[in-house]
């Protein structure tokens, strides 16, 4: 059930908050933090987990706004993110 409403609210947010906002809205819902963290860790249709996805529709809009060509896709920001994992270890 849980997954159910964050899966809402990310779905009511998408494109239209910042990602401390977005944050924010999740904590919103009154789901535990605990839950929070595994949810967006999880990819529930196949495309890359949510903190992916919508890191990657974040980068590739303001990529836009600032007149720059391409997008960000949730596979870059997952290769992107396991590098900088593995550098800071």
């Amino acid at each position: 059930m849980d997954c159910k409403k964050l899966l809402a609210r990310v779905g009511e947010m998408r494109g239209r908050v910042g990602y401390g906002e977005f944050l924010d809205g999740l904590a919103g819902t009154g789901v535990p933090k605990e839950k929070i963290a595994v949810f967006l860790q999880a990819d529930p249709d196949g495309k890359g987990s949510v903190q992916d996805q919508v890191t990657a529709e974040m980068t590739s809009e303001l990529m836009r706004v600032m007149g720059l060509k391409g997008s960000q896709s949730p596979e870059g920001v997952k290769q992107i993110r396991k590098i900088l994992d593995k550098e800071s270890k």
